[in-house]
């Protein structure tokens, strides 16, 4: 409640419109952040809103303050959101006074707190119901999904560009085997589903603008039931790497070992004994998972004309493929050291 006095353009969001609204009310001034929720990448805001307002819910039951988790802000008649009349899906959060978000870490000690910020949310809700959370995106990390929907594209060729990228075709071929091992796992009862984040990039967490500790884990668009270390993985995918996803000269696209341990600490901190050894083991196959899932996704695209992701130039896809593709190679260079780091968080 209040009188609205600005309402701006807020952040760097690619995919939802975020605002900064201000209110001034009886005991001063109150800030919030508005968004309009992108219904051509999510379809069912409903479900989407669904899963923010149970999870939030509980991590505020079970302690966490309110600069510690998103805080929605209900409509009049009580819902997480409001559909407009053009169908347009709005909800709003508190806003979290005095903390930042980085694009990138600008030390290793950022990089730690982000790591933490995301192993504490894991701990957090170990608990819940994972099972009971909507599929926003189905299939989003089933990298055997991913593969074969990636062998169609290349069987169908859309754009008639498959011939100019034989050489990472058939690197991502000779790595099928590959692909299975994480749904094995979990087959096998050595990877447990849990509630798993899907974007666990360092401008998914608030930092406190003081201290420069973790506070927050934000944008829970992408809250389903998934694996630990998916989460890991796509973190060390782009926090661990040397170089731009986009990069051209991929002799600076290297494995920063010294920011893995940094956020293998960070992350196993943060969820204070809650994985299982044989899911600490699996940590850098889930690093190894998102990177060359997201280097296939990007070819596919590349082959299928650019079709998913927004591109600057023409061969921005078969690029950011590439550097994930060095990056795959460069983990399996550091393959025993990626091992015997995770091997001393085991119990």
């Amino acid at each position: 409640s209040g009188i609205l006095k600005s309402c701006e353009p807020y952040g760097n969001g690619h995919i939802n419109d975020t605002y900064s609204a201000a209110y001034k009310t009886d005991n001063g001034e109150k800030r919030y952040i508005l968004q309009a929720v992108n219904t051509d990448v999510f379809k069912e805001p409903d479900k989407l809103m669904s899963n923010i307002e149970k999870v939030t819910a509980f991590l505020r039951e079970k302690g966490c303050g309110e600069r510690e988790t998103l805080s929605l802000v209900k409509t009049r008649d009580g819902k997480a959101h409001y559909t407009d009349s053009d169908n347009n899906c709005w909800r709003m959060y508190d806003f979290i006074e005095n903390s930042i978000c980085l694009e990138l870490p600008e030390s290793n000690e950022d990089f730690y707190q982000c790591a933490l910020a995301f192993g504490k949310f894991q701990k957090a809700l170990n608990d819940f119901p994972a099972e009971s959370l909507h599929e926003i995106i189905p299939d989003f990390h089933n990298t055997p999904k991913r593969y074969k929907d990636f062998l169609q594209s290349v069987s169908e060729d859309r754009s008639g560009r498959a011939h100019l990228v034989k050489p990472e075709i058939d690197f991502i071929k000779a790595r099928a085997d590959f692909y299975p091992v994480l749904f094995e796992n979990h087959s096998a009862g050595k990877l447990p589903l849990r509630v798993s984040h899907n974007d666990t990039k360092c401008n998914n967490v608030l930092l406190d603008n003081t201290t420069r500790k973790a506070l927050c884990v934000i944008d829970l668009d992408t809250i389903m039931p998934g694996f630990s270390v998916t989460d890991f993985g796509d973190a060390i995918r782009f926090g661990a790497s040397t170089a731009a996803e986009d990069e051209k000269d991929l002799s600076k696209v290297k494995l920063d070992m010294e920011k893995f341990r940094v956020y293998t600490k960070g992350f196993l901190d943060g969820c204070g004994g809650l994985l299982s050894d044989s899911e600490i083991m699996l940590l850098p196959e889930g690093a190894k998972m998102m990177t060359i899932e997201c280097g296939m996704r990007f070819l596919a695209d590349f082959i299928d004309g650019d079709k998913y992701f927004k591109i600057a130039y023409p061969e921005h896809n078969l690029d950011r493929c590439r550097t994930q593709l060095k990056l795959v190679s460069e983990m399996e260079d550091h393959w025993d050291e990626m091992k015997k780091c995770v091997s001393e968080y085991v119990k």
